[in-house]
């Protein structure tokens, strides 16, 4: 198990990462791999990015991106990619990316501390 970005690999619980950048469980590395594969590119890492808008102010995106830009910091687990602008990042610290299915869905879910408030549906938060 291997995580870069000066993080300590998180148990399979959720918990806040090491040095207040963003975590990725056991889980959520296991299906980033998974969709890869399902879209024949070993390369595609998940791009996490924050912008304005949704119902709470800010609102998460994910995208399936194989290239990484100057801006990035890249936070791998068990050969899984989360791509992250430093922009996007300032939102994000000591967050923590997880996959979850349960009896209303599956789907990444962001737990983060920074959050105020968020929407019923988990993607639009206050910071």
């Amino acid at each position: 198990m291997t995580e870069t970005a000066t993080q300590t690999a998180p148990a399979q619980t959720p918990s806040a990462p090491a040095g207040g950048e963003l975590g990725l469980t056991a889980s959520a590395a296991r299906r980033i791999l998974k969709v890869a594969e399902s879209e024949g590119n070993p390369a595609l890492g998940l791009r996490i990015s924050v912008s304005g808008g949704g119902c709470s102010g800010f609102q998460y995106s994910f995208t399936l991106d194989a290239d990484e830009t100057a801006d990035d910091v890249v936070i791998t687990r068990d050969g899984a990619r989360l791509l992250v602008d430093t922009v996007s990042l300032d939102f994000l610290r000591g967050s923590e990316l997880d996959f979850v299915e349960d009896l209303s869905g599956a789907g990444f879910r962001i737990n983060n501390p920074l959050a105020t408030s968020s929407c019923g549906c988990g993607n639009s938060f206050a910071v």
